[in-house]
């Protein structure tokens, strides 16, 4: 009987062990998932913060090997843009309804002295692109740029709340969020009229409502995308080309100044670099 009843402890010791193997085993796959999926804020969702690589590098304002000092986008003789480094794919294009597409074409001739961006203007959304820089913490993220004009910022609420009903139109707009699962979705409103959809004249009214979606594609990816929506100039809902982000150790700096130049004047493009 005395060896029965150790053989029955025995096998309650084993039986408990390997229940404590089992547990340790599934807590140590389920922080592995969790950190696959990125690190956490404390209300649990996603947090975006840090600084991240996406994209940058299309050259905006090319010098000419001849005749004029400055080429917007490629003209006459001059070598083409060099492709961007990083994940930004070809951009796509906003569709507008057939009667707009006169003044699209005038605008985007006339770039070099009608674009806002180079006279030292916001870039507007979503032309600015993704973050370059996310700060967050629970109910809100500070989104920070380093732009073709300057550096540039925006607060958006992450809690679900409504638009502000006192909002003045401005060049970013008025933007909330809401979580839709692990993807955090951004509406942004009440732009004013000074902005571009892209850098080709692509021009908007004043009722621009931009829907841009982040979301953890890897511990140190994410993904960006956005909707543009202007059904008054708009043949239908533009979606922007999706941008890749990763992270980088290497942090924002203070923009220099910007100037207003005279274009006509323009030797380089040392002061005109387009990120986007």
């Amino acid at each position: 009987m005395m060896g029965a009843k150790m053989n029955v402890r025995s096998g309650t010791a084993i039986a408990l062990s390997l229940l404590a193997c089992a547990a340790l085993w599934s807590t140590t796959a389920a922080a592995q998932k969790a950190d696959a999926r990125g690190p956490r804020l404390a209300d649990g969702h996603p947090d975006f913060s840090g600084t991240w690589e996406n994209g940058s590098g299309i050259e905006f304002v090319q010098p000419l090997q001849k005749g004029a000092s400055v080429c917007i986008f490629g003209c006459g003789d001059a070598a083409p843009p060099p492709q961007a480094t990083g994940s930004a794919p070809a951009p796509s294009q906003p569709k507008y309804k057939a009667e707009f597409a006169a003044r699209v074409a005038d605008l985007s001739k006339r770039q070099v002295s009608e674009d806002p961006v180079l006279r030292c203007m916001a870039p507007g959304v979503p032309r600015i692109g993704p973050p370059d820089k996310i700060v967050q913490r629970p109910g809100e993220a500070v989104f920070l740029y380093d732009d073709v004009s300057g550096n540039f910022f925006r607060i958006v609420p992450t809690d679900g709340r409504a638009h502000r009903k006192d909002a003045e139109p401005s060049f970013l707009g008025d933007a909330v969020a809401h979580w839709d699962g692990d993807t955090l979705v951004v509406e942004t409103v009440k732009f004013n009229t000074e902005t571009w959809l892209t850098d080709d004249g692509a021009f908007h009214t004043k009722d621009l409502r931009v829907v841009e979606r982040l979301r953890r594609t890897g511990a140190d990816a994410l993904e960006w995308a956005a909707t543009v929506y202007d059904p008054a100039v708009l043949s239908e809902p533009w979606q922007v080309s999706p941008r890749a982000m990763r992270a980088t150790s290497v942090d924002l700096v203070e923009a220099p100044p910007c100037i207003e130049q005279s274009l006509s004047h323009m030797v380089d493009d040392s002061h005109h670099t387009n990120p986007r």
